[in-house]
């Protein structure tokens, strides 16, 4: 491709969120697991970009001594805020119980854009945990992003709720490229029967969007246990059946062709003007 070594865009980490249009879906744990699986060959930051009610802290049993609003406040720089997790996993946590931090300013954003500038040098994929729902935060970040991944149930209140996200990210910000994640089947046929279902409610009445179909995680008691043991699944229960079906993810992710110049990318828009090392 034309000028793309001259841009460095190929230093540049692949940038992925991962959104829900409703809570209770499993997309933290997900995203936890999928970062675990890929942080095995690769330099792998996970974010917390649900700013407002942070878990994957909890989830890692960490405890981190700073998070994003002391960033925001002048109070440390965000390499400070970052911890290590485990199999070298970058952990960039974020903040519980601050309201103001659910919604940022133009301003705020600028100051993580500079931020995110020197943090992410060095990597291979970062991946945004968003909160649930259309809040602005969310939008924003899956704007910022090159890949967006979305995880649904099979619970139509689940399916409802990640259609809406997508209708908004297209109708709104024009955002026409998606993945899908089904989490919690009861059966290996039903992820494919509910990416089928959301593919005709897409097609009907929003048209070209790239909805793809990336797999399904059969509900696995294993995952409670794991979280309740402040473990990643995959490292907990390695051969466990969400952990087959979630490495299998990984490697779908492992081998997705991105497009770097594709997307908002407000984030790292300073990158796309050459800045990236």
């Amino acid at each position: 491709m034309p000028g793309y070594n001259s841009l460095g865009l190929e230093n540049c980490p692949k940038v992925f969120t991962i959104s829900s249009g409703k809570g209770g879906v499993g997309k933290t744990t997900f995203a936890l697991n999928i970062s675990y699986a890929l942080c095995e060959r690769n330099e792998v930051l996970l974010f917390d970009a649900d700013l407002g009610l942070a878990n994957v802290d909890v989830l890692l049993g960490l405890s981190p001594k700073f998070h994003i609003g002391d960033v925001l406040a002048g109070r440390c720089q965000l390499e400070e805020v970052v911890l290590t997790g485990p199999r070298g996993l970058k952990i960039l946590p974020a903040s519980s119980g601050i309201v103001k931090l659910t919604n940022l300013s133009e301003s705020q954003k600028m100051m993580l854009l500079d931020s995110f500038d020197r943090l992410t040098t060095g990597l291979d994929y970062v991946f945004l945990d968003t909160a649930a729902g259309i809040s602005e935060n969310v939008l924003y970040f899956n704007l910022a992003s090159h890949e967006r991944i979305l995880i649904c149930t099979p619970e139509p209140t689940a399916l409802t709720d990640v259609y809406a996200l997508i209708k908004v990210l297209f109708k709104y910000h024009y955002i026409k490229r998606f993945h899908l994640v089904v989490n919690m089947i009861k059966r290996p046929s039903q992820a494919l029967e509910i990416y089928r279902q959301l593919l005709r409610v897409v097609e009907k009445f929003l048209g070209s969007i790239s909805l793809n179909f990336l797999g399904g995680i059969p509900a696995d008691r294993r995952v409670s246990e794991a979280i309740r043991a402040q473990v990643p699944l995959l490292e907990l229960f390695p051969n466990s059946p969400a952990s087959q079906a979630i490495r299998e993810i990984a490697l779908e992710i492992a081998n997705m062709k991105t497009d770097k110049l594709e997307g908002g990318l407000q984030f790292f828009g300073r990158k796309i003007m050459g800045v990236c090392a």
